[in-house]
C-alpha cells in the first residue's frame, strides 16, 4: 500500500478523528484517486488526493480537494501541509463553539 498523506493520518489519530481509505483505480488517464472519509462520530467529510507519478517513479500530488460536511464547494489545497494548517483552523474554531456550550 502506498504511504499518502502520512502526515493527516497522524494528525486525525492525534485528535481521535476516525477515518477510512478507499483506493480508485483509474480507467482511462494518468490520475490516481485515493479518497479518505472522515469524522468524529460520522464519517460525512472527505479529502480526495488527485495524483499521478514522475517518470522516476515518486508521487506528485496534483490536487487535494476537501468537502467537509454541507459545503457545498471543496476547498483546493496544492500540498499536504496547507491541508492540515486548514483543518486544524476549522478544529480549533469548533472547539471555541463547543466550548461555550
Amino acid at each position: 500500500m502506498i504511504t499518502v498523506l502520512n502526515r493527516t493520518k497522524q494528525f486525525m489519530r492525534d485528535n481521535d478523528i476516525n477515518y477510512k481509505k478507499e483506493y480508485i483505480r483509474p480507467m482511462i488517464g494518468p490520475e490516481h484517486v485515493y479518497i479518505f472519509r472522515f469524522g468524529k462520530r460520522k464519517l460525512n467529510n472527505r479529502v480526495i488526493i488527485r495524483y499521478s507519478h514522475t517518470w522516476t517513479g515518486r508521487l506528485k500530488i496534483n490536487e487535494i480537494d476537501v468537502r467537509l460536511h454541507r459545503q457545498h464547494h471543496p476547498r483546493i489545497f496544492k500540498s499536504e501541509s496547507e491541508l492540515i494548517d486548514y483543518l486544524q483552523l476549522h478544529l480549533d474554531k469548533n472547539h471555541e463553539i463547543n466550548a461555550d456550550l
